[in-house]
Parts: C-alpha cells; sequence; structure tokens
C-alpha cells in the first residue's frame, strides 16, 4: 500500500460526491438540525476550480479513499490575520480508516495554504465526535471556540 496524495479534478468529481453523502451520514447523529433528506454540504465544482481553494484526495491503487478541502476565506477585520485557511470535507473511506491517511490529507492542505502565506488555519467538528477531534488534535489543532445551540420550540418561557 503506497498512498498517494493529489489535487481532485472534475473527473473525480461522482466519486467525491458519494463521499460527501458519507460526512453528511457520519454527521447526522452529532446534529439534530441536519435534514433527514437528501442534502449537500458543499459546491465541489467551485471548489476543485477555485484558486481560492483546493480539494486533495488519496489514491490507493488508483482507487481515491479519502479527501479533503482547504478553502482561503476573509476573516473578522478585528483579528491580527486578513485570512484564514479553512478546512472541511474530511473523508476516509471505511476500509481504509485508520491508516493516518487523514493526516496526509491534512498535510497536503496545510502545505498549500503555507505556500498562499495563509497561516491561521480553522475547521469545525462536532464535540462529541471524539475519534476526529483526536485526529486533529494529533495533527496539531487545539480547541478555541464552543459553538452553543438551543431549541426552545418546546421550551415554556
Amino acid at each position: 500500500m503506497h498512498p498517494k496524495v493529489r489535487k481532485a479534478t472534475l473527473k473525480d468529481l461522482p466519486l467525491l460526491l458519494e463521499f460527501e453523502q458519507g460526512v453528511i451520514e457520519a454527521e447526522r447523529p452529532f446534529d439534530p438540525t441536519i435534514k433527514t433528506e437528501h442534502i449537500t454540504y458543499y459546491n465541489l465544482p467551485e471548489l476543485i476550480t477555485s484558486p481560492k481553494s483546493e480539494v486533495f484526495v488519496v489514491e490507493i491503487e488508483n482507487e481515491i479513499v479519502a479527501s479533503g478541502y482547504a478553502k482561503i476565506k476573509s476573516d473578522r477585520h478585528y483579528l491580527k490575520h486578513k485570512e484564514q485557511g479553512y478546512l472541511g470535507f474530511m473523508f476516509v473511506s471505511e476500509k481504509h480508516r485508520g491508516k493516518q491517511l487523514n493526516q496526509l490529507i491534512i498535510n497536503a492542505l496545510l502545505q498549500w495554504c503555507k505556500t498562499r502565506k495563509v497561516f491561521e488555519i480553522r475547521l469545525d467538528v462536532y464535540q462529541d465526535n471524539t475519534s476526529a477531534i483526536k485526529a486533529y488534535e494529533k495533527a496539531g489543532f487545539k480547541k478555541h471556540m464552543i459553538n452553543m445551540r438551543l431549541d426552545i420550540e418546546t421550551l415554556e418561557l
């Protein structure tokens, strides 16, 4: 097994759309606000073709087995940095999990951001997704902020 990291192309789109559904299904148990019908998260063609983003995949024996993207976003005016690299679409096919492939994707994404002089990197992860949190912490990420929610539909006020 010799994993190869490369930039995604539009030819990869059918499989990447399947990966997107895998991400959504993995996240549904953590988020009761996600719709139950078929949804999409990403504009993958744009992420693949935009100069402000890049999608990377890992191939093993010519089979795409992992993905992730980085997108350069303007940040808030009061922060020290003007832009951030936002990471998302982290997915590893089930039979290839536990092989450090997510780390290969993260390294490629971080290098891509660094070559564009974007040094502030962010991502979102569900609080209860402990395996993802461990993987991101292993890559050097630290918890920074907590996003809180409250559903008041049945709450008596």
